[in-house]
């Protein structure tokens, strides 16, 4: 078509619901979002952009109250909202950011790790000493700034990894780094 389209991408992580007592899951294995982010598309100008939104972001929760963004697909999920989780994480940002919200994308930690698998791994780029600490056993290890071919858990990791000196900005700058190295 000729219109812009928005799409919010959720990155789910399921890995951990069957532990008894795990915080982010609920009794029947709903999480909570750990990552979310936008993305836009412009087919008259074939230009694309992305706007990560930090999961501990304080905001309403349409037919709730104030919450971190994150609890917005799973207060859908939980209470089986018409739309679920991904309906009332759309309705969260749209209301928060005024931007129409058509379509959602739902990946899993695992779903991830095999799709960067499968294209054979993904380059990263890190700017500073970071410790990436796959899932698994692979023991914790660091990088130096510099280019590296990575495995889907490495990136993964990479990704998710909050404890830099820019914490969720330099996180969120890694997310997408990762997507259009995908």
């Amino acid at each position: 078509g000729n219109s812009r389209v928005t799409i919010l991408l959720l990155g789910l992580d399921y890995r951990d619901c069957d532990i008894e007592g795990y915080a982010e899951c609920d009794q029947q294995g709903v999480a909570r979002s750990d990552s979310m982010m936008l993305v836009t598309v412009d087919p008259l100008t074939k230009t694309v952009g992305m706007l990560s939104i930090p999961r501990d972001l304080w905001v309403q929760i349409p037919g709730y109250d104030y919450g971190k963004i994150n609890t917005a697909y799973f207060l859908g999920e939980a209470n089986r909202m018409p739309e679920g989780g991904p309906g009332l994480a759309m309705d969260t940002v749209e209301q928060f950011l005024g931007v129409p919200v058509q379509y959602y994308g739902l990946v899993d930690f695992r779903t991830f790790e095999r799709l960067i698998d499968e294209i054979g791994g993904i380059k990263i780029r890190p700017t500073e000493r970071i410790k990436l600490d796959p899932v698994g056993p692979i023991e914790p290890f660091w990088r130096e700034p510099g280019t590296y071919l990575v495995d889907g858990p490495t990136a993964l990791s990479y990704a998710r990894n909050r404890k830099t000196e820019g914490g969720d900005t330099d996180r969120s700058n890694r997310q997408q780094e990762v997507i259009l190295a995908v």
